[in-house]
């Protein structure tokens, strides 16, 4: 009797665990296509400043559409690291996917697999903010002060629209 528990347990881990993945797959999906398009009213500013601040929130948001694409420029980096993070992100991806179907199932790789997947969007979390800050230490004091302005502006239409739904 205990050895089918213990099997039945196993089984509803690995259903968990698949059903994690093809969330996060299709959380990828519908992320990979607001990125590559953008929603809302900023991506009549080109795919790049829809990226952004979509990602970004209510603070890429309030930033000018000069302020966006040299954000953009300044995440992008060294010409070639962009390809080299996306392929990263593709490789590790591919291999949780065979860890996935592994047999047996090693629960502690695909746990190392994701944290590391997520270390990844954390590095890029990060480095979006240093990018911000540089980016805003660089304004004028005008400048700032409009942002601030444009900034209480968003986050107020957000609070607003949340109250009225």
């Amino acid at each position: 009797m205990s050895e089918e528990t213990g099997g039945q347990g196993r089984g509803w881990r690995i259903i968990l665990i698949a059903s994690l993945a093809l969330n996060l797959l299709v959380a990828g999906v519908i992320g990979g296509w607001v990125v590559r398009h953008g929603i809302g009213p900023h991506r009549d500013h080109g795919p790049h400043s829809a990226r952004l601040a979509q990602l970004g929130g209510p603070l890429t948001r309030a930033l000018d559409a000069e302020g966006r694409v040299a954000i953009v420029a300044r995440l992008h980096g060294e010409p070639g690291a962009q390809e080299a993070r996306r392929a990263a992100l593709r490789e590790s991806f591919e291999a949780l996917l065979a860890d996935l179907r592994a047999q047996p199932f090693d629960a502690a790789r695909v746990t190392a697999r994701l944290d590391a997947q997520r270390a990844q969007v954390a590095d890029r979390f990060e480095a979006g903010h240093a990018a911000l800050v540089a980016h805003l230490a660089a304004m004028s004091d005008a400048e700032r002060a409009a942002y601030a302005d444009r900034l209480e502006e968003n986050v107020r239409r957000w609070r607003h629209h949340r109250h009225h739904r």
